[in-house]
This record gives C-alpha cells, structure tokens and sequence, in this order.
C-alpha cells in the first residue's frame, strides 16, 4: 500500500458548506430586496436559482457527468447573485435567459466548477446590459404600493407584471420607474448641472442609501445589508479582508482626493461607497476565489484595480456605473498577478 503524507486532518469544509455560507451572506440583502420592491424581487430570485439549478444538470447530463453536481450549491448561488444585480422590472424571460447565460457562458464552457475565469454571475449582467439596455436600466421606484395599480405587496398583481409587463395593468414602465442615484448624477451632469445640485435636486440622504431606500438593482439597495454579509463573511474565514479593503479604500481614496479639488464635479467619497453596487462587488463578486487572485498580496493588487478602474468608469466613462465592469476586466489580469505576486520559493534565490 503506498504511503499519503500528512497532514490527514480535514479542515471541515466542503463545495457545499462554502456555497451555503455565502448564500446565508446574502439574505440580508435578498430581505432588504423583498421588503422594498415585493413580490417581483422573490419571483426573480427563485426563477434565477431555479433556472440555474435546471440549466447546469441539462448541462451536466448533456455531457455525461453526474448530474447531482448541479445540487451543490454553486448554481444556486450563481442564480441567487444574478438576481440581486437585476432591477426589479425586468420580465421573467430575462431573467431565465441571463441564468443560462451565467451557468452555460459563464461556467460550464470553460470545464465547470473551479475553471472559470469570470464570475459568472456579472458575465451574464453584462450580457444582459449590452443585450437589453432599456430593461436593464429601468429602476423600479422602491416600495411603490402607494402608487396602483401596481401594488408591490400583491402577489397575484406583481406575477402579471413579471410575466406580461407592465402592458398587462394597462401601465407604462416609465409610470413606475426612476433613476438611481449614479444615474441622475451622470445623466444632471451632461447638462451642466453639478454633483451638489443633482444630489439636492434627487432628494438623495446618506441615510437612504445606508438603509437602502433608493431606486438599484435587488441587492445593491442596502449597504447595510451587504455589510452585514460580508462581515459574516469575513467571520467565518469565507473570504480574506484583502480585496474588500483594497477596493472600498482605493475608491474612497480617489473620490476624496478628486473631491477636494473640484467638489462640483467629482462625487464625495460616500456617494460612491454607498451607491450602486460597489458593496455587492466587494464582497460577494470580486471575492470569487476561483476568478481573484490565491495570495494576499495579488489580493490587494487586484482590489486596488477594481477600485481605480470602478471610479474612473463612474467618473468618465459612458455608463453611470463601473462595478461590474472593473470586477471582470481585473479578472482578465488575474494570472498575471498571481505569477508576479507568488511567493518566493523557500531556499530558491530567484524566480524560476
């Protein structure tokens, strides 16, 4: 019998124990989610799961693997994370078609679990954005019972709209949508209007946005929420501190600096941390540890990239936000990091 260096201890986790804790994560998020838009927010996230659940055991059987792969947990929380970037109006076709997207493109091409090089969530949320931009920037206005026909509180009303549209209660989606914050802000400042003035004129509170009571997609609402999970994260050794420190800080560090010189044109630092979905691609997106980086110090490089890259496409660039994009064009640079930043090999005087 041939002999197994040690060490024989197993260390308690496992595929599923990890997925498990991530999806517990983001319940606060996905509450947050369902006491602001209803309805609409628990039908996309159970369409989500559930199609990403079907899409990878057709998959998995398609190609003669086992099919009970699908169940451990990873699709569920690849459907559960697509759903949170997802506005609330967006149709039940979308939403099924960005899950195959995410386990089929995102995932499985690539050999599955462990081999993908982007998140497969944010993946399909571009696709869908460049695919559909006028669903994907149609902001429901949070916790619009107050306004019917569209009572966000009665299920029977919000599954006619998610299956039918808002055509079905005899509605526009203008009627009950409204910008988010990072989008009036790009939008006020094409017409010469300045970051104090449209902030003013959006009624915008911190507060609101620390709470979540602001137009976003399911799961970047809340910051509070997403800090909760990813302080629990962050608890149970799920990730590292290195990426969501080195994100969150490179952006508050550049918006503070940009900020003291020209306040009128450069948002202050917590208008960015608090708005749009810097926090979810902290924490739960760029954290990936299959598409980041495996040491700590290509962890803080690669947080640092995502947070250079998220400012300057919030700053300049065409769309109002840069989170997701920054998180997968880094993802591209993660096996450059991981050779430069490797460590030393014990008892070698160079690199190889």
């Amino acid at each position: 019998m041939p002999v197994v260096s040690s060490p024989h201890v197993h260390g308690g986790d496992s595929i599923r124990l990890t997925m498990l804790s991530v999806i517990l994560a983001l319940l606060p998020a996905a509450g947050v989610a369902v006491y602001l838009f209803g309805w609409l927010a628990v039908y996309s996230m159970l369409s989500a799961m559930t199609s990403c659940i079907v899409s990878e055991a057709l998959w998995l059987r398609a190609t003669g693997r086992d099919m009970r792969r699908a169940l451990d947990g990873s699709a569920a929380l690849t459907g559960l994370l697509l759903a949170l970037t997802l506005p609330a109006a967006v149709p039940w076709w979308m939403v099924v078609l960005g899950s195959v997207f995410a386990i089929v493109l995102g995932k499985q091409v690539y050999g599955g679990l462990g081999f993908n090089p982007f998140n497969p969530a944010l993946a399909a949320r571009v696709i869908l954005l460049i695919s559909f931009p006028l669903h994907m920037t149609s902001w429901l206005v949070p916790m619009s019972a107050a306004h019917p026909p569209l009572n966000l509180y009665d299920w029977h009303i919000c599954l006619a709209f998610f299956l039918h549209g808002p055509q079905a209660l005899g509605m526009s989606l203008d009627a009950v949508t409204m910008a988010s914050p990072l989008g009036h802000v790009k939008t006020e400042w094409t017409r010469g209007i300045g970051v104090n003035e449209a902030l003013a004129n959006y009624h915008y509170r911190y507060l609101d946005a620390f709470l979540g009571r602001e137009a976003g997609s399911l799961g970047e609402t809340s910051a509070l929420a997403l800090l909760v999970g990813g302080m629990y994260l962050l608890a149970r050794h799920t990730i590292t501190w290195h990426i969501p420190f080195a994100y969150l800080a490179t952006v508050a560090l550049l918006a503070a600096l940009f900020n003291s010189i020209d306040p009128n044109h450069f948002a202050p630092p917590m208008f960015h941390l608090l708005a749009g979905g810097l926090m979810l691609c902290a924490f739960f997106m760029a954290t990936d540890p299959v598409s980041s980086p495996v040491t700590p110090k290509g962890r803080l490089v690669f947080g640092v990239g995502c947070g250079v890259l998220t400012w300057c496409i919030r700053t300049f660039g065409g769309y109002p936000e840069g989170a997701m994009f920054s998180v997968l064009l880094m993802n591209c640079a993660v096996p450059l990091i991981d050779h430069y930043c490797r460590p030393r090999v014990y008892g070698h005087g160079g690199r190889s």
